[in-house]
């Protein structure tokens, strides 16, 4: 029976979907497998029993990557899962910041006991007015799951919209409206465009990328939103900028000690996938993708990890090897293999970056000799009896 471990609030639609053959337990030492929202595993120490965390949502900084992948424990989240939450925010966002609505609604509240408040607001309103979005020019920067529905919904509001996004898949290009227009350089959506959304994974080479020198290049009374990562925009940079009025409103989902005190900035309190709808999707697919690693091997939306699939096993035996990226591992495997008289019906070898994964089918149940002689090869990490 595989043991599952919860360490936030996970959504029931995806617990459910473990049969009789799991069981949901308080004690992360004895689990097979962790699902994960928000909760920070930086720290944590990790049991020699654990063979996957899967996270309930996109991102994945209160993981340890490495050291998870350097002990064999692969790290899966949900792409896409919660990309029309996010999507519908972001419009939001955006129409808020075209007209002052936050403004509008604070002053009425102030007004609220003004016996004449109906007049007032007749002679108050203009104070508030806004323009429209139609027509305007958007640039969406990053076009996976999420930018690309926000850059669909926006040309289908009427916007001119152009997508930047030089690490583009073949399904997110798919997936795009034939209205948007597909910008190679990312100074042309700083010069261009009236709104400017983020939608990409915070790296060490585009930390702060809304900062000083492209904010310059913009143009004046620009609106930024940023609903990707907090780190993106360069917080200091955006204060003068507001300030002086070249940002006319920085809309973010990410308060802090300094965005939260920015005049002319529109805060919300991390509500991007916040909702049943989100919380469901994303909890469905982490579990999806944890059965379908522990019980057949296969691997789909890893981070540290290859994608890997070989179906259900037909086979009288699977055998799954964690191993590094490294020079004759796929010799030394088979060898060990031949040389305990297993033959190979099947084999898949995939790599990301420094690690790899391979998945066996063979004849007859793998013995305890072969899998000790596997795990004794420089560079494994982590060899699992599938069947």
């Amino acid at each position: 029976m595989k043991k599952i471990h919860c360490l936030n609030a996970i959504a029931s639609v995806g617990t459910d979907i473990f049969n009789e053959n799991y069981k949901l337990t308080d004690n992360i030492n004895e689990a097979d497998a962790v699902m994960v929202r928000s909760a920070a595993m930086g720290d944590m120490e990790f049991s020699k029993n654990l063979l996957a965390i899967a996270r309930a949502g996109a991102g994945v900084n209160n993981i340890p990557l490495e050291r998870c992948a350097d002990a064999g424990i692969v790290v899966f989240n949900t792409p896409g899962a919660n990309a029309n939450g996010v999507k519908e925010l972001v419009i939001c966002g955006m129409l808020l910041a075209a007209r002052d609505v936050v403004g509008g609604i604070e002053w009425t509240r102030s007004i609220k006991d003004s016996d004449t408040i109906a007049k007032d607001v007749e002679k108050g309103k203009k104070n508030f007015a806004g323009g429209e979005i139609k027509g305007k020019k958007l640039g969406v920067i990053g076009l996976g799951a999420i930018g690309a529905e926000v850059a669909n919904a926006a040309a289908s509001l009427g916007l001119e919209v152009f997508g930047y996004d030089p690490y583009i898949s073949v399904n997110s290009a798919w997936r795009l409206s034939r209205k948007i227009k597909h910008i190679t350089d990312i100074n042309e959506i700083f010069r261009n465009c009236d709104y400017i959304t983020l939608h990409l994974p915070l790296t060490n080479d585009n930390k702060g990328m809304i900062g000083k020198d492209s904010i310059a290049e913009m143009k004046d009374g620009v609106i930024i939103l940023n609903f990707a990562r907090d780190l993106l925009v360069d917080d200091d940079e955006m204060e003068k900028a507001l300030e002086s009025g070249k940002v006319a409103r920085y809309v973010t989902d990410f308060p802090n000690t300094k965005s939260a005190k920015m005049e002319k900035a529109i805060v919300i309190p991390h509500l991007g996938a916040s909702t049943k709808e989100s919380e469901d999707n994303c909890a469905v697919m982490a579990a999806n993708e944890l059965v379908d690693y522990l019980e057949n091997g296969n691997i789909k939306n890893s981070v540290n990890f290859p994608s890997c699939d070989m179906g259900v096993c037909q086979a009288e035996g699977r055998v799954a090897i964690l191993h590094k990226n490294i020079p004759n591992m796929i010799g030394q495997i088979t060898s060990a293999f031949a040389k305990n008289g297993y033959n190979i019906s099947d084999l898949t070898n995939k790599s990301k970056g420094t690690k790899a994964y391979t998945l066996i089918d063979i004849e007859s149940k793998a013995s305890d000799k072969l899998v000790d002689e596997l795990n004794s090869i420089d560079g494994v990490l982590k060899v699992r009896v599938i069947k």
